[in-house]
Parts: structure tokens; C-alpha cells; sequence
């Protein structure tokens, strides 16, 4: 089972910052490194940290997986956060994912409706759970296939852990290079997790404007 034991977050950069002002930090994280600290003292290097010493009032609005790049936002003040916060709470951000996952995905969209748990024997695993599971959706939309796997753009309408991930392993078609949900050639096929946060969207906290950060592919 995957463990943090052998944590070595990538330093460069060191905070890639894609936008900031008075109110928030936009940054694109790399995969390997974690958003928050985790409850190990040797996982205390994360994105936040790294705001925090320059920016230190900088508070994370919502996480990416370790293993997962891309577009995360950060407030730098409590009326930022809470007006964000209150906009991931009532689904009101876009979020656009890409992914390649393993095999040739035959339709060009679809979309996967499986309710998701916490697999308790597997943790930090989840699992699909038909009884006990909340509820969960992922849009998909084919953008490029390949000869053994498909690049996907993701579109999550809930949030739940490691939503995209199960999804996809449940469709048949698990995300290259997942350490926790790829086997095999799947999991060797790619030297990190292939899933990034290409697109975040949310109303500014002053401007009041609906405005989307980008963050480019790196695989």
C-alpha cells in the first residue's frame, strides 16, 4: 500500500504563482507535493507553507491530491475565504480536469454516476458504495485517444476524495500512473499520477466578476 513515508516534494519552482492580489493567491501546485500538512510531522512542507512565508495570512479554499497538479486558490484574508468558500460549498466554481487514463475509450462523452465511501480497510483508498456511498458525478469528453490510452477532459459536479480517480477505475479505464488505484502496466506506464486541475472559475471576492485561472499541461 502507497505510503508518504518517502516524502521528497519537488523545489522548482518552489511556489509556482499564477495570479495574486489583495485578496487571493493562485498558484499551480506540482504533483508530489501536498496542499496542506498531513498529520506526520515530516509532511509539513506543502503549498500553504509555502505561501504562508510570504504571504502569512494565506489559507487554503480547497486541496488537490498530492499526486495531482494544477490550479489551486488561495485567500489571503477571512472575508476572501469565507466568500469562497461559500462558492466551493454551493458547487458555484468550474473545475476542469485532464487525465489520461489506460485503454481506448470507444464513446466521446459520457458521464459516471456512482456513489463514492471510504474503502476503511484501504485507507486513504475510497471505493464505490452502492448502500452506503454519497453521491457522486463526473462528466468526461474524450479530447485525443492514443494507441493504448485516452486523454480526457474531466468535469467534476461534486466533490468528493479521489472522485475522478475511482470514477475512472470503475468505468474500466484507470488514470496512468495512479499509486493507489493502477496495477501493473498501468501504473508503470507513467511516471506520475496523469491528472491535472487545468481550469478553476469563481466569482472574485472585489471584483465581483466570474474569473478562470489556467494552468498548462505538463504531460
Amino acid at each position: 500500500m502507497p505510503t508518504l513515508i518517502d516524502y521528497f516534494p519537488p523545489q522548482d519552482p518552489y511556489l509556482d504563482v499564477i495570479h495574486v492580489d489583495d485578496d487571493i493567491l493562485v498558484v499551480n501546485k506540482q504533483s508530489g507535493l501536498l496542499s496542506v500538512p498531513g498529520k506526520d510531522p515530516g509532511l509539513w512542507d506543502c503549498i500553504e507553507y509555502r505561501a504562508r512565508r510570504t504571504w502569512p495570512t494565506a489559507g487554503m479554499c480547497h486541496r488537490l491530491d498530492k499526486d495531482t497538479s494544477g490550479v489551486l486558490v488561495l485567500a489571503l484574508n477571512k472575508r476572501a475565504h469565507g466568500f469562497i468558500g461559500r462558492q466551493f460549498e454551493h458547487r458555484q466554481t468550474t473545475k476542469s480536469y485532464i487525465a489520461r487514463v489506460a485503454g481506448v475509450v470507444e464513446a466521446d462523452s459520457g458521464l459516471v454516476d456512482l456513489p463514492l465511501a471510504t474503502d476503511w480497510l484501504n485507507k486513504p483508498r475510497q471505493k464505490v458504495d452502492h448502500d452506503h456511498g454519497r453521491p457522486a458525478q463526473t462528466q468526461w469528453q474524450v479530447i485525443a485517444r492514443e494507441p493504448n490510452a485516452t486523454r480526457l477532459r474531466l468535469i467534476p459536479l461534486t466533490g468528493r476524495t479521489h472522485q475522478l480517480r475511482v470514477h475512472m477505475k470503475a468505468i474500466g479505464h484507470v488514470i496512468l500512473g495512479d499509486a493507489f488505484y493502477a496495477e501493473g502496466e498501468d501504473l508503470r506506464a507513467a511516471d506520475r499520477l496523469q491528472l491535472h486541475a487545468a481550469s478553476l472559475g469563481f466569482t472574485h471576492p472585489t471584483t465581483g466578476a466570474f474569473t478562470t485561472f489556467e494552468a498548462p499541461v505538463p504531460f
